[in-house]
């Protein structure tokens, strides 16, 4: 399953989220709880593009928590909170990947949202896509998975991975062309 991206009309979830960060800027930890289980999926999806492991993934949402936690009081608004943590979560990703520059090169068994009940012919198209994902450069991949997989707005992204929207609409273009090129037709 893929999460997707909360709709501009889906006020309520917003509205627990803001109410959920600001408990979690007083310490409480239930706030922190609900947070991390409301968010945990999206973030899961988003960094099995950055690294294909597990425990690093799971460690990379711990510190992205942990940096939400500390910092819920200097949250202004300018976006969902769900871009907040998926920008928190993309950079502390790539500080995982500047600390541990193997995580993708070795590991390439695990196939990102994959799911048991997929049929054969979405398991194929999928380590098809996987396939064509290895060609990309890392934020291709980002901005593919963010734009097509989770559905988010070319503006949403560019708040997310800390650039102009333009940089956001070249990487896309070279993505699409990169992932043509690189899959059989």
């Amino acid at each position: 399953m893929i999460p997707s991206a909360p709709m501009d009309d889906d006020f309520d979830a917003e509205s627990i989220d803001r109410m959920l960060l600001q408990r979690m800027s007083t310490g409480d930890r239930a706030a922190l709880a609900q947070m991390y289980r409301s968010h945990h999926s999206a973030l899961c999806h988003l960094l099995s593009r950055l690294t294909r492991r597990p425990d690093v993934v799971d460690e990379i949402i711990n510190d992205c928590f942990w940096i939400a936690c500390r910092n819920a009081d200097s949250f202004h608004g300018d976006s969902r909170v769900s871009i907040w943590l998926l920008g928190i979560a993309y950079r502390c990703g790539l500080q995982a990947l500047r600390l541990h520059e193997e995580l993708d090169e070795d590991d390439t068994s695990q196939n990102p949202g994959s799911n048991a009940s997929d049929s054969e012919e979405d398991c194929a198209l999928r380590t098809w896509l996987n396939m064509g994902f290895d060609h990309l450069q890392l934020n291709q991949r980002i901005v593919l998975e963010l734009i097509y997989g989770m559905g988010y707005s070319l503006d949403d992204t560019a708040i997310i991975m800390h650039c102009p929207v333009d940089m956001v609409k070249a990487r896309l273009f070279r993505a699409r062309v990169k992932l043509l090129n690189a899959l059989p037709n």
